[in-house]
């Protein structure tokens, strides 16, 4: 697997978290009652958003592939 292929699995990975921290907000938001039910799975949405931006960050920053 060449770097370009690896940075693409990268780019893709990041937009599953980032999909897995809108729906765990939306979970957090309006389907728990409990309250620190609704911290703990906010504080991990906010984690899949930090650690999928500097994902993105990395690979767009990188700069493109030499082939």
């Amino acid at each position: 697997m060449n770097l370009a292929l690896m940075k693409m699995w990268f780019a893709l990975g990041s937009m599953g978290l980032m999909f897995l921290a809108v729906a765990s907000i939306y979970l957090s938001r309006f389907k728990c009652q409990n309250r620190f039910l609704k911290i703990a799975i906010s504080s991990f949405a906010y984690m899949c958003m930090l650690i999928s931006g500097i994902i993105v960050f990395v690979v767009v920053f990188s700069g493109p592939v030499n082939e």
